[in-house]
């Protein structure tokens, strides 16, 4: 299975992405995660994407594009993956239908999660994550037991930069005007299942896989 995740920052990619790539048994590849790697070790990538996603921008697609074609050709994807946070643009869509072309690894499908803004800006802007092993909990949904400390670790909790309420509102702008226009360019491939993202982690999950079994 060869799938693809799309949908606004906030829509709970990451939830999904990882109960999926367990149901298929392929990989997780988040960009998101490579990103973050880089950026805890002050890599020369992680200083430059650190910069980007600050102010609610998006890492160049030349950095991006480099990372996932590398991604792709390792073994563990040779029999099916689950992309999570690229494609962001029909730029890079051409790009990675290039690279799947190249390896013979055509599409399944696209799944698109649904999400009003509002709803976003208030799972985000009330994440709050801990600085020692990166769990995350939410200040309404997933209280800690203690404020600001990490159940788990004790660590500190605090409010990444990305999750600012300024910044959460720049990045549905960014994914209005590049990351949308990617649904169109999918729905044309006939490749686009659309599902809700509100609801129960489980059944958004049974939701998906109905859908992309359709």
């Amino acid at each position: 299975m060869r799938l693809i995740l799309v949908g606004p920052p906030g829509a709970g990619k990451g939830t999904q992405a990882v109960q999926l790539a367990a149901h298929y048994s392929i990989p997780h590849i988040s960009t998101g995660d490579i990103f973050r790697a880089n950026i805890k070790n002050s890599t020369e990538l992680g200083k430059r994407a650190q910069s980007f996603i600050d102010k609610g921008e998006l890492v160049p697609d030349s950095v991006t594009n480099e990372m996932v074609r590398d991604r792709l050709g390792q073994p563990d994807a040779a029999s099916g993956f689950l992309l999570d946070g690229f494609p962001r643009n029909t730029a890079q869509a051409d790009e990675l239908n290039k690279i799947l072309v190249e390896k013979s690894m055509p599409l399944d499908a696209v799944l698109e999660l649904k999400i009003e803004n509002s709803e976003i800006i208030r799972r985000l802007s009330g994440r709050r994550t801990c600085r020692n092993c990166s769990t995350s909990f939410h200040v309404e949904f997933e209280k800690s037991k203690v404020a600001g400390v990490c159940d788990l670790c004790q660590g500190e909790l605090y409010q990444r930069e990305d999750d600012k309420e300024e910044v959460v509102a720049r990045r549905l702008e960014v994914y209005t005007e590049q990351t949308a226009p990617i649904i169109n360019y999918y729905s044309k491939l006939g490749l686009l299942k659309t599902i809700s993202a509100v609801g129960d982690v489980k059944e958004i999950t049974q939701l998906a896989i109905t859908s992309i079994s359709k």
